[in-house]
């Protein structure tokens, strides 16, 4: 009878060992999709479910209501979405002890902005999935199915993406990124411009951003959404010529190490994907091999 108890507390042990080696993930959807369509990102959780059943996995919803959640991906400020998240993310006890963030599209550089400014819980290995962490040039096709209400928006963008008003209400102005005119799209983003230290060099976002064990970006090489497709990958058009781009390890942000991106290459915590395809267009096979067993398992 000794030994019964001993051998019990052992295999609880190997247990609990088990189930926390596995960290939750957190999903953040694009333009014009929700938290919880079955057809993309809520099949997309269901899947990632099935591939590790004990997983926990939340699909954020930014709003009460799915219909909020879609229309705050374009009107609603993105430095308030992400302060959302952060404060979701600190008040779930199931995240305490570090999760992973999966990115699609633009939830892909609000994800890198929770790491850079909300380290706890730690996010751990950050997976973006045709990202723009450099920010769009060009207005791209209407995603979703409200095309009246996504269409608006690009007459807002066409308006003047560096009005104030703009810059505060329409999302994905706070990622416009002029590379016509560098001075005013660093002047005026509220955003992108901050979250990649182009303005000053804060040392909070680039070591919180430097704890991640992986960050992966995917890019998509047929991408008709995107523009410049670089951008997935941390790359950009050129200053002042939309026929010519840089790669990461060109940039300024990198050679500066103005973000960590650079000691993080050096410790081999970057990986650059890419997928022979458009806009989150990938299969499951591909999912699973590349992203779910390498990354989120």
């Amino acid at each position: 009878m000794k030994y019964i108890l001993p051998l019990c507390v052992f295999l609880l042990l190997i247990n609990c060992q088990i189930v926390l080696s596995i960290l939750p993930i957190v999903i953040w959807h694009g333009l014009g999709d929700v938290c919880c369509n079955p057809l993309s990102i809520g099949g997309l959780q269901k899947f990632i479910q099935q591939q590790i059943p004990e997983v926990y996995v939340i699909s954020l919803k930014i709003g009460k209501t799915i219909r909020e959640d879609f229309e705050n991906a374009y009107i609603k400020n993105a430095n308030d979405q992400v302060e959302f998240v952060c404060d979701l993310i600190k008040n779930d006890p199931k995240l305490a002890l570090g999760y992973h963030g999966l990115g699609v599209s633009q939830g892909g550089q609000f994800l890198r902005a929770v790491a850079q400014r909300c380290p706890d819980p730690p996010m751990v290995n950050l997976v973006t999935l045709g990202s723009q962490h450099q920010g769009v040039y060009g207005l791209p096709r209407c995603l979703g199915d409200d095309v009246k209400f996504c269409d608006y928006v690009r007459s807002l963008l066409n308006h003047g993406a560096y009005k104030k008003w703009i810059q505060n209400f329409v999302t994905p102005a706070e990622y416009w990124h002029d590379p016509l005119d560098e001075k005013a799209y660093k002047k005026a983003s509220v955003f992108l411009a901050d979250i990649n230290n182009e303005r000053s060099v804060n040392d909070t976002y680039k070591n919180n951003l430097k704890q991640l064990k992986n960050f992966v970006m995917v890019k998509f090489t047929k991408d008709t959404v995107v523009q410049p497709i670089e951008t997935e990958w941390f790359g950009f058009y050129k200053e002042n010529d939309l026929n010519s781009t840089y790669t990461l390890q060109d940039s300024q942000l990198y050679l500066e190490d103005r973000l960590g991106l650079r000691a993080m290459d050096d410790e081999g915590k970057l990986h650059f994907l890419q997928v022979e395809g458009d806009h989150i267009q990938f299969s499951q096979a591909w999912f699973k091999n590349e992203i779910i067993d390498n990354f989120l398992r």
